[in-house]
């Protein structure tokens, strides 16, 4: 894989960005659930310390990148987190993790029907920070079409969600069934912190559809490169434990790669690798012997890039300013990653787990 050379206005970018996630930071922190039910306590654990922010962030750039007023649809932004958060509480009940950001998961703390409801009232509360880009000048008209793309994103991550299940459940090993379940579940709130951020800076019709395109690609990046780091040594980033693919037969782009391109022995050493009655661990680390030889790990980690690439090259359409450079910053910083990802200790042919 080639190495990244950043543009010349990365820094500027990259310094820009994390005020934006410091003024995110602060204002979840100013609208933490103050109730004293239980519900408001699990929200309040799940949503506080955050993690990356990088949809609010995506947002904010977004509307940035159109004309917008970032501090304008800050609410908006919140919206985004509080969505993101209630999906990853439901997922983990779904995947029966019990880890998530270095904390115990919501429903291993205060139990599954609280964590359901949790999750649930953070989606209210989604649509409730959207409402209030009204009351800081956004015209109601935007806030309603902002309110159609979040339900949209909203269904697209649930058909994604029960694809997946069933792209498990059948054991299909096919590309391109991955590559849709991922463009539904994952990049769906992607394209919804970048359409909503977009739509409430004023952008016309082809600034949107850029920005739809930008998310798209780079959801598909982050997804395929956070399904690799279980295999790559940096399952820690994730926040969650590196065994959780395996222990719920997960078909992730690397294992459906190493799957079609292996013998009959191999296959069968992949798929009883997946979910199966041994331990976790071991069957991880079989795993990641398989994938490493096979090369599938660097395939994967080359159409991620592609993908990166490809939301980069999307931004040409918008017109130059902060936001666009913030934009292309979160994909070149992705691209960076993509690259340290590939480094010889952790893929190429021959590799043993480490």
């Amino acid at each position: 894989m080639t190495e990244i050379e950043a543009d010349h206005r990365a820094p500027e970018a990259f310094a820009a960005g994390f005020r934006l996630r410091e003024v995110v930071v602060r204002e979840l922190e100013a609208r933490r659930p103050t109730g004293s039910a239980l519900v408001d306590e699990a929200c309040r654990h799940a949503l506080l310390p955050p993690g990356k922010l990088f949809r609010p962030c995506l947002l904010l750039a977004s509307a940035q990148a159109v004309g917008g007023d970032a501090m304008s649809v800050l609410p908006a932004a919140v919206a985004a987190e509080c969505g993101h958060v209630g999906s990853l509480i439901h997922d983990d009940i779904i995947d029966a993790d019990t880890v998530r950001r270095g904390r115990p998961a919501a429903h291993r703390k205060y139990g599954v029907n609280e964590a359901i409801v949790a999750g649930d009232l953070l989606f209210f509360q989604l649509f409730a920070c959207l409402a209030e880009c009204r009351d800081r000048g956004v015209p109601a008209d935007r806030v309603v079409t902002a309110v159609a793309a979040i339900a949209r994103a909203g269904m697209d991550l649930c058909r994604g969600q029960s694809l997946e299940s069933q792209l498990t459940g059948g054991r299909v090993f096919e590309v391109g069934p991955y590559l849709e379940m991922i463009r539904l579940k994952t990049a769906a709130l992607f394209r919804a912190a970048c359409e909503v951020g977009g739509i409430l800076g004023g952008g016309g019709p082809g600034e949107l559809a850029a920005l739809v395109a930008y998310a798209d690609h780079l959801g598909i990046a982050f997804q395929v490169h956070d399904d690799l780091l279980a295999y790559t040594g940096d399952a820690d980033r994730t926040g969650k434990a590196p065994t959780s693919d395996i222990r719920n037969g997960r078909l992730v782009l690397p294992v459906i790669l190493a799957h079609r391109d292996a013998c009959g022995p191999t296959r069968r050493d992949i798929e009883s690798c997946l979910g199966g009655p041994g331990d976790p661990a071991q069957a991880l680390a079989a795993m990641t012997a398989i994938l490493r030889t096979s090369g599938a790990i660097d395939e994967a980690l080359a159409l991620a890039d592609s993908h990166a690439r490809s939301a980069v090259e999307a931004l040409d359409a918008l017109p130059p300013g902060e936001g666009r450079e913030l934009l292309a910053e979160s994909a070149t910083r992705a691209l960076a990653t993509l690259t340290a990802t590939a480094s010889p200790a952790t893929s190429g042919a021959g590799t043993q787990p480490g």
